[in-house]
């Protein structure tokens, strides 16, 4: 918790305390620790208001109703220390009641227990349903929290981060740095603990020296910014793509790091290099992988793409 308390208060300092948390993340106990952060730091109302926190409702098969949002909700404000919350997201589709979970963001809102909306892990026809369906109520939906990485370009490609442009979603891009592996501290012989190390092993396994060649690329970019570390590289091309990119941060070391990703950007001339080579790399993670509802079964709504 001390770690944790140093990468609260350093990016508070900097004027960027913004906090993507959620209330399955500890089972809420990263919401006490965020209320509790806050509540220690933030002597005023002013500075209060310099931390944004961002949250989400768990869409678990038995919550099927719009007051199970507003209950869930309720109770995340509670473990942050009683402010409203400034975003509420839904973290994933269900394979039901998904418009359920979209009328209870709303009265979320209309009741004053949230500053704005959003969703997460959608894609683009759920996009616009919530969109429209929000829209009735007079609410825009704010952000879609999606993958998207170097390794992972496929909202990219299959339109998902467009249809968020159209609309003005704002997308927040999780894992920019791909679970690590862009940057630079793994290779075959060397691969993370954990479910992270399947994944490698199929990277490596598909490896025909396209990853090799963007790590090649990402530290060519890296040395013509005073060597940034490779991490940077890959946050701003998130940022290059017009996303808010939400690397995490255990300690201070890594919230320095990623903040003065903010310190430099990116040319277009590296960027269009960097698309080239991400472009050519398979073997990494791809959206059939990941473990969210394709589908709504009631409205045979297309809730998930990548």
């Amino acid at each position: 918790d001390d770690e944790l308390k140093e990468v609260f208060d350093y990016a508070l300092s900097k004027n960027l305390a913004f906090f993507d948390t959620a209330e399955l993340y500890g089972l809420g106990r990263s919401e006490e620790l965020l209320g509790k952060f806050r509540k220690e730091a933030c002597a005023t109302k002013e500075d209060e208001e310099k931390v944004i926190i961002a949250s989400k409702f768990a869409a678990l098969p038995w919550r099927t109703k719009r007051e199970d949002v507003v209950k869930a909700c309720k109770a995340s404000v509670k473990r942050l220390g009683g402010q409203p919350i400034d975003l509420y997201q839904i973290h994933f589709p269900n394979a039901w009641s998904n418009e359920d979970y979209w009328d209870g963001l709303a009265d979320a809102y209309d009741q004053g227990l949230v500053k704005s909306v959003g969703v997460s892990n959608y894609g683009v026809d759920a996009l616009r349903a919530c969109h429209a369906k929000l829209s009735e109520r007079g609410i825009q939906l704010a952000t879609n929290q999606i993958q998207m990485s170097l390794l992972y370009r496929w909202p990219i490609e299959n339109g998902l981060l467009d249809a968020c442009k159209e609309l003005d979603v704002k997308v927040l891009s999780y894992s920019p740095l791909a679970l690590g592996f862009l940057t630079g501290k793994y290779d075959r012989n060397n691969l993370p603990s954990g479910p992270r190390s399947k994944i490698g092993e199929q990277l490596f396994d598909n490896e025909d020296g396209s990853y090799e060649r963007l790590l090649e690329v990402m530290r060519d970019v890296a040395g013509k910014h005073d060597d940034a570390p490779m991490s940077q590289v890959a946050i701003n091309w998130a940022i290059a793509k017009g996303t808010i990119p939400i690397p995490g941060a255990r300690n201070i070391r890594q919230v320095k790091q990623n903040l003065s990703t903010l310190d430099w950007s990116l040319t277009a001339e590296e960027e269009n290099l960097l698309d080239d080579a991400s472009a050519k790399v398979t073997g990494f993670v791809t959206p059939d992988k990941n473990p969210f509802p394709r589908k709504d079964v009631n409205t045979g709504l297309a809730m998930y793409d990548s």
